[in-house]
């Protein structure tokens, strides 16, 4: 078997403030607080990975990351990087916590082993080229008024897909999604997300009230933990429902397929821990008869690379919510995933080796740097 060892890996702190903040339910996202991962091989390969750690949902942090991170390339350095099952069940005997930066070194990985097989990383998967287009999210705005001025400006911007996060109290938000369908027509694709923002007889008194309003699915309308509550309510509602923070990894997609309790599940490299479990989670999906759509917390262009990478090598990720860049105040990334100038959300790969994107070092936190 060919190996490349590992013979280095740093560590680095990124923040990178965000122009048009986004209020979810579960708190505001002003800032990108991020780590990115270096992993030198000794053939002079390099591969480079990015944890965006959210704490409501992910239970990890920056500076938690930054911590688990040097324990992690402690236990993978001198060893072969293109054995990528061995070193993520490794990296995942680690901790079950610090899903973000178990993913950063996870694309790190799977970028040193496309690169060894001179392949783009879709390629590298499996895939090959196809339309990927991202949705652009609104927030929870204070008024209908604020909330339309930025689906305008999002329809102006050339995107043909919306998602509004919900979950205010009682129907409040009811207004809010049929003042958005008035303006975008009937036809746009519009999703929304309560990030289990309501509880179960809320969920069905807004699904309800909305029937007419003709949208794609309700993203996690109730608590994370309650797996029967999803299956009661798909049961009784007449809307795909998509689980979200239900799902971080593949037993996750199993319990939820058995027990009929969705009909989509969103994939996160930063829940899942990166793109080897993505595959299983998207694996269980499509035998289970679900579609899959791949979302994001604050990556940079560099996470959401490594993710447009696996949704376009699996024809069954369908939805594309990959954001979260868009409204970056800097970009510290060299080559990666575009957005095109004309079309909006529409997203641009290039056939670059590997996830075909790097960090210009210059914007990472110096004072940050751990080499190990």
């Amino acid at each position: 078997m060919m190996k490349i060892s590992i013979l280095k890996i740093d560590i680095f702190k990124m923040n990178v403030e965000i122009t048009q903040p986004i209020r979810i339910l579960l708190g505001v996202l002003d800032t990108a607080n991020n780590l990115a991962i270096k992993i030198t091989t000794d053939t002079g390969i390099v591969g480079w990975g990015e944890a965006s750690p959210c704490a409501v949902i992910t239970g990890d942090s920056q500076d938690t990351n930054y911590v688990t991170a040097q324990t992690i390339a402690r236990l993978i350095k001198g060893k072969n990087a293109l054995a990528i099952a061995s070193r993520m069940q490794e990296i995942n005997s680690v901790t079950i916590g610090d899903p973000s930066v178990r993913s950063a070194f996870d694309m790190a990985l799977y970028d040193i082993a496309a690169k060894a097989a001179n392949m783009p990383l879709y390629q590298f998967l499996g895939g090959e080229q196809r339309e990927l287009r991202t949705d652009l999210t609104i927030g929870i705005k204070g008024t209908v008024e604020e909330t339309v001025a930025q689906a305008k400006s999002i329809i102006e911007a050339g995107f043909n897909a919306i998602k509004l996060k919900v979950g205010r109290p009682g129907l409040d938000d009811v207004p809010h999604v049929r003042a958005v369908r008035e303006l975008i027509g009937p036809n746009m694709a519009l999703k929304m997300d309560s990030n289990q923002g309501w509880d179960y007889p809320t969920a069905v008194a807004n699904i309800n009230a909305m029937e007419e309003l003709n949208l794609q699915y309700a993203e996690q309308p109730i608590a994370v933990w309650d797996y029967e509550g999803l299956a009661r309510l798909r049961k009784k509602v007449n809307l795909p429902i998509c689980a979200d923070e239900s799902v971080f990894d593949h037993r996750d997609a199993l319990k939820l397929a058995k027990m009929g309790a969705v009909d989509y599940l969103n994939i996160k490299l930063g829940k899942s821990g990166g793109i080897y479990i993505g595959l299983k989670i998207n694996a269980i999906a499509e035998a289970a008869g679900m579609k899959c759509m791949i979302g994001c917390f604050a990556e940079s262009r560099l996470g959401l690379s490594a993710a447009a990478h696996l949704a376009m090598a699996r024809p069954n990720i369908s939805f594309i919510d990959l954001d979260s860049c868009y409204h970056f105040k800097n970009d510290p990334v060299i080559g990666g995933v575009s957005f095109d100038e004309k079309i909006g959300g529409l997203l641009h790969l290039p056939d670059a080796i590997g996830h075909g994107a790097a960090f210009n070092e210059s914007d990472l936190e110096q004072d940050s740097k751990v080499t190990i």
